[in-house]
């Protein structure tokens, strides 16, 4: 058995996400990205699908040129090969679930 938490050790940085592995499983790579209000990330897509979880806030969810804003609890699935972006209407915290085959560092270069 694996755990972790969304809501321990909460960093938010000024200058750009926070992202941080929370667990790995066979399967997937569970990442936490926490957004203060007006942060970003620019467009961008995956080579394998994703799952995005707004676990506090609300954010802008832009997928194919057309914008969706997401509350506390919204779920998002999306097949590789989608372009989407993200931005904080207000401090976030975002839980993605990526392919094991998937990298993190993708991720982190998209927040650069």
């Amino acid at each position: 058995m694996k755990t972790a938490s969304l809501l321990d050790n909460l960093e938010y940085k000024d200058e750009k996400p926070a992202i941080q592995v929370l667990l790995e499983t066979e399967s997937t790579k569970e990442i936490r990205i926490v957004f203060r209000k007006g942060q970003q990330m620019k467009e961008h897509q995956t080579p394998f699908p994703i799952a995005v979880e707004i676990f506090e806030g609300k954010i802008d969810f832009g997928v194919q040129g057309t914008t969706h804003t997401l509350e506390k609890g919204a779920l998002v699935a999306l097949g590789g090969g989608v372009p989407h972006d993200l931005k904080a209407l207000e401090d976030s915290i975002v839980r993605l679930s990526l392919s094991k085959s998937d990298s993190v560092q993708r991720v982190e270069k998209v927040i650069e």
